[in-house]
């Protein structure tokens, strides 16, 4: 059994880790950790990381060149109902179409499938789980992960984040 002070040590503990993975990655901390796991690669678009720092606003590029993860509920693109295109935020390829898109009440843009030749995925071991993470094809960008509980006809959630995409509204 454990004595309430060992107790109370624990809970401590257990509520300073849960503040770092919440505080740590928005000041870069975290993230500035981890190197990027598709540094090596090389892509179609590409620039040197001060080049991505210029094209990107902070939170972009802590998501896109950093694989970060926007705050759930945070992007205006969750709510986005009209017919367009969500495209790459660092490089404009086109990655999903609005057809696609459903609400997956997770707080993130979700999509049952991207457009063909978008993507890439690999595996993320990150955080002591596995995942299916997605990248921009073209740029490498981290855009968030692939997961196998979404929608017919796919059964695919492709879980995004708001900040690697800009959407575009479909001409009439």
């Amino acid at each position: 059994m454990f004595s309430r002070r060992q107790f109370l040590l624990a809970s401590g503990g257990l509520g300073v880790a849960a503040l770092a993975l919440e505080v740590l990655p928005r000041l870069g901390g975290v993230d500035a950790l981890v190197a990027p796991a598709l540094a090596d690669e090389v892509f179609e678009v590409s620039h040197s990381d001060a080049e991505w720092r210029t094209l990107l606003s902070p939170e972009q590029y802590r998501v896109l060149r950093q694989e970060g993860t926007e705050r759930a509920y945070s992007s205006p693109l969750n709510d986005e109902h009209r017919a367009g295109t969500f495209a790459c935020a660092g490089c404009a390829l086109a990655l999903f179409s609005s057809a696609t898109k459903f609400d997956s009440h997770t707080g993130w843009p979700s999509f049952w499938a991207p457009l063909e030749h978008a993507v890439a995925q690999r595996s993320d071991r990150s955080l002591g789980m596995q995942r299916t993470e997605v990248h921009c094809r073209r740029c490498g960008g981290h855009l968030g992960h692939v997961f196998d509980d979404g929608p017919a006809p796919t059964g695919l959630r492709y879980c995004m984040n708001g900040l690697a995409m800009n959407f575009t509204v479909q001409a009439a």
